[in-house]
């Protein structure tokens, strides 16, 4: 994050609020006023009051945004929305494994680095630290594909040194298109739990067994997939087998018959057949092979290549978790797939999480990334290590009267301000700090038009300023209303106001005069994407006086995903294997399922007399420009 616009003063005027927080404070806010809440609706969250040097923000100019600048008084959301989070770039543990950044913790054991140049070697680390913050995006693309999404000062390797991704200070080196990062590649995908995925495993685990004993975790996966085939099927080999049954029937031979070697899977047997497919699906997966002439009498033996490429790509392939690896001391290589391609900015602030080890780096999206800051230099920038974005709240307590003084500077143009596209401005903290007021007041006394998207309710406690406001220059108001039900209301978005309440908001507004534009969204596969739950909150938004709808399906951006899915799986897992099918390959719904559900959406849209909306009645947010085959989204941050 960064703090050059904000200085930290207390404010005696809120001292009869809230007990302070206790020490120790950020080194970036000395003297600041730190507090906890102790009601029910502010309870687990610490609030972080500052005074700030500027409020009125430009947004990069490489974002596609149809707007150049954004007010934020908070940095943070109380909302807590389960889709609202970031934190899911895979990285690389000593195990072989990878896993979400979120979700690592202190006294995990990951991959790391030693040495300098051509000398350096990676080694097995321990984090020491893990943390989260909220900071303007970047992403970087690299020639193989892989998009890291990261803070601009966060630290890659390169073939020419540690470089940041968009240095604050001109004396820091920044990285560059063209750099070359070292590091073992863009991991694999998992495997998905086909019925072919399946059949390959038993294939490979019972005819690879030899007539051993059954036991171990192999087995007791096979236990599982023998309840829905049977075993005469699982051992036919198949005519034109795909990828999902290879990748099952290594996984399945390695329980059976595998080993590793240091960086080697070696696979032993006395079955030609059985190895002869080995080398089959070792080959379809890309991975090369040999056949060792040392082997136990009467037995043959195939293994992988002995470097740290291959074996992760044996292990993240085919899912198989119980094979040893042994990296310490291996070379780091650098390859022309690693290749900087693009560096740009997102135009957002999202969290980002970040870890510190023992080494100072770490494998990140198959890249070595420096940890961002050492760990004073972390307290320094950011607020308390391992909190959420949910929970801790920076306020900016003096927004209105800097929105007043930077308003009236001879430079300001009167350019349209796009407020809540980053966090909800209207969220439940507003209702304590009442931001909002002084700078709708400055809004109106200078005429410079501007809008708000929200899911909060508590806008209409300022309509009145926004009548006011509306009189002088443009004003626009969105909401955003994906669903009726109470119940996914309840679980996805227990911290905004229900959707009836927000109806309720859209009829108010409404009626007061204004145009409210309905941002239908998120719409989410399998809950609130049926044609009754559609035709229901058309009619609904409809009723409520709503000039326009415009549908978004759930878009699970990167950092995203690994926490709905949690989520997921813990309040529904009968959809979990639905979502696989859906976002496996991606952030966005496949486009025949987009498309589709747009369609229902507009079709509701017309028996209940709403036009889709254009580019002035709900304003659209991307989180990264669209792919060719990918629509634009917003965000409902």
């Amino acid at each position: 994050m960064r703090w050059s616009h904000l200085s930290a003063e207390a404010d005696s005027s809120l001292l009869d609020r809230a007990a302070p927080a206790a020490p120790p404070l950020p080194l970036a806010l000395p003297g600041a006023t730190v507090r906890t809440f102790d009601t029910p609706a502010f309870r687990g969250m610490t609030f972080y009051e500052v005074r700030a040097k500027s409020v009125i923000n430009r947004v990069p100019g490489a974002s596609r945004v149809p707007f150049e600048w954004t007010i934020n008084p908070y940095r943070g959301c109380s909302h807590a929305c389960s889709y609202c989070l970031a934190g899911d770039t895979p990285v690389l543990m000593a195990d072989g494994s990878t896993r979400p950044i979120a979700d690592l913790r202190p006294g995990d054991a990951v991959l790391g680095t030693m040495g300098a140049g051509p000398h350096r070697r990676y080694v097995p680390t321990t984090v020491l630290d893990h943390w989260s913050t909220s900071k303007p995006a970047w992403r970087v693309t690299l020639a193989d594909g892989t998009r890291i999404v990261s803070g601009g000062e966060h630290r890659f390797l390169t073939d020419r040194g540690w470089r940041h991704v968009s240095p604050v200070r001109a004396e820091c080196p920044a990285l560059a298109v063209g750099d070359r990062l070292p590091g073992v590649g863009r991991f694999a995908d998992p495997p998905k739990e086909t019925p072919d995925y399946q059949a390959g495993f038993l294939c490979g685990l019972i005819r690879g067994d030899g007539g051993r004993a059954r036991e171990g975790d192999a087995w007791v996966r096979a236990d599982g997939y023998l309840d829905e085939m049977p075993l005469h099927d699982a051992l036919r080999w198949p005519e034109a087998p795909g990828d999902d049954w290879h990748r099952g029937f290594l996984a399945g031979a390695y329980g059976s018959t595998g080993r590793t070697d240091r960086l080697a899977v070696v696979f032993t047997s006395h079955d030609a057949m059985f190895l002869r497919h080995v080398t089959d699906a070792l080959t379809h997966l890309g991975l090369a092979s040999r056949r060792p002439a040392a082997r136990p009498p009467g037995a043959a033996t195939v293994e992988t290549p002995r470097d740290l490429w291959a074996a992760l790509r044996f292990r993240h392939m085919t899912g198989v978790t119980g094979a040893r690896l042994d990296a310490s001391g291996v070379g780091v290589r650098s390859d022309t797939q690693l290749t900087v391609v693009d560096i740009e900015p997102l135009g957002l602030t999202l969290p980002l999480f970040d870890i510190t080890t023992g080494t100072g780096d770490f494998v990140a999206d198959g890249t070595v990334s420096h940890n961002c800051f050492a760990r004073n230099t972390h307290r320094y920038l950011d607020l308390d290590a391992g909190h959420d974005f949910d929970t801790q709240i920076v306020v900016k307590v003096n927004a209105g009267e800097v929105v007043r003084r930077e308003l009236g500077a001879p430079r300001w143009s009167g350019a349209h301000i796009a407020m809540g596209t980053n966090v909800d401005v209207y969220q439940r903290a507003e209702g304590r700090y009442r931001l909002m007021p002084p700078i709708l007041e400055a809004l109106r006394d200078f005429a410079n038009p501007f809008s708000i998207l929200t899911k909060g309710t508590l806008i209409l406690r300022d309509l009145e300023l926004l009548k006011q406001a509306a009189e002088v220059t443009r004003v626009g108001i969105s909401f955003s209303i994906g669903f009726l039900d109470e119940e996914v209301w309840r679980s996805v978005e227990a911290g905004t106001p229900s959707p009836r309440r927000r109806l309720d908001a859209v009829r108010t507004l409404t009626n007061a005069g204004f145009a409210v534009g309905v941002l239908m969204a998120p719409i989410l596969p399998g809950l609130t994407d049926t044609d009754e739950s559609i035709e229901a909150t058309v009619a609904a938004i409809a009723a409520a006086g709503a000039s326009s709808v415009t549908p978004l399906p759930l878009h699970l951006r990167p950092g995203a995903k690994e926490w709905y899915a949690a989520w997921l799986r813990s309040n529904h897992p009968e959809l979990a294997p639905h979502y696989r099918r859906l976002y496996g390959r991606g952030s966005y719904l496949p486009q025949p399922f987009q498309d589709e559900i747009t369609a229902r959406v507009r079709m509701a849209a017309r028996r209940h007399g709403l036009h889709r909306s254009g580019p002035s009645e709900a304003r659209s947010l991307p989180i990264e420009p669209a792919e060719a085959d990918e629509p634009t989204q917003l965000t409902l941050l």
